[in-house]
């Protein structure tokens, strides 16, 4: 039996195939400006036999496709779970929010919060920051650690965020150390949100940011902990919505 997971995002839309257990395909397409056709196109490059969304469009894909769905906080949950037996509390920020979620010791939610109102943080947050100062998000994760100086940075908003850079460019401070200051007012944003559910035990992180060394590096550094992050961290919510379909006793077709 082999079933799959989509979790169609904001930016992104990632779909896991698998099998007894093993992933099988692992896809991902922009979300653009039609979900549905992208979902078609990943649905296409594979075969399986059941099928679960999750994310924020899951809706449309269950009113489209007339299949079930699961939340985002349980499809975390339980791929985080999966890949990394120990995890109690899952930080997953994504294209355009933020998710802490607390485990119990069999991998139940105990509490989760979301900041799903601003982009503040968020990955289009930073490649907006990104581009501003010149860099790719390859660029953007790495050069921080390079910074000299921690400048602070006073707004989150992305607009004022995106003044405020160009303004200290304009007075000649270092894109290492501005970079390295949005990482920072990022962090604190972040931690706000984790502290209200759960630092203790294992935490994994999850989501695009996932990806990005410098903010791994403070969030250690601020937790005083090593933090756990999957092989490929946008894919964990659909893999855990596969894993959900497949202990599913019911046939999801489109």
């Amino acid at each position: 039996m082999r079933t799959a997971g989509i979790d169609i995002g904001s930016r992104t839309i990632k779909l896991v195939t698998i099998e007894e257990g093993e992933i099988i395909t692992s896809l991902l397409a922009d979300t653009t400006h039609d979900p549905i056709e992208q979902c078609k196109r990943l649905m296409d490059q594979t075969c399986f036999d059941r099928i679960l969304a999750t994310g924020y469009g899951r809706h449309f894909f269950e009113t489209h496709f007339n299949v079930s769905t699961v939340t985002e906080i349980k499809a975390f949950a339980r791929g985080a779970k999966t890949i990394f037996p120990q995890c109690r509390t899952i930080l997953d920020i994504g294209g355009q929010d933020t998710k802490a979620i607390a485990l119990n010791e069999k991998g139940g939610v105990t509490k989760f919060e979301m900041n799903d109102r601003c982009a503040a943080g968020t990955g289009i947050f930073l490649e907006v920051i990104a581009k501003t100062l010149g860099y790719n998000l390859e660029e953007f994760g790495k050069e921080p650690l390079k910074a000299q100086n921690r400048i602070q940075i006073n707004s989150m908003c992305t607009v004022f965020a995106q003044s405020e850079v160009t303004s200290l460019l304009a007075k000649g401070q270092r894109r290492e150390d501005i970079a390295l200051g949005i990482h920072m007012a990022i962090l604190n944003r972040t931690l706000s949100l984790l502290k209200r559910v759960s630092t203790a035990e294992e935490i994994v992180l999850a989501g695009g940011v996932a990806r990005d060394p410098c903010f791994k590096y403070l969030l250690e550094e601020a937790l005083g902990k090593k933090i756990k992050v999957p092989q490929d961290p946008q894919m964990v919510g659909a893999y855990g919505a596969a894993i959900i379909a497949q202990e599913s006793g019911r046939l999801f077709s489109y």
